[in-house]
């Protein structure tokens, strides 16, 4: 495997993971959240990471792997930034 592939996995990773994070803290706070709806986005936030990840080790081609962890990171910094 490549080294941009290592990279740019272990980026989006990283990005994603706080955007997991920031879904389930979105869905905590949502007005008549149950205790499921965080795990069940906990789940379904993890699987996308995953599978994304997976393809930008070893499918998608090297400007869409990079395009797809930059807007990561521009929305990781937007989210977190917004107050």
């Amino acid at each position: 495997m490549e080294t941009w592939r290592i990279v740019a996995t272990s980026a989006f990773l990283v990005g994603g993971l706080v955007m997991v994070l920031v879904g389930m803290a979105q869905a905590r706070d949502r007005k008549g959240a149950r205790p499921g709806d965080v795990r069940r986005a906990a789940l379904i936030g993890l699987v996308v990471v995953a599978v994304v990840a997976v393809l930008i080790a070893y499918l998608l081609p090297s400007v869409v792997a990079w395009g797809v962890v930059g807007a990561t990171a521009l929305a990781v910094v937007f989210i977190t930034m917004w107050d």
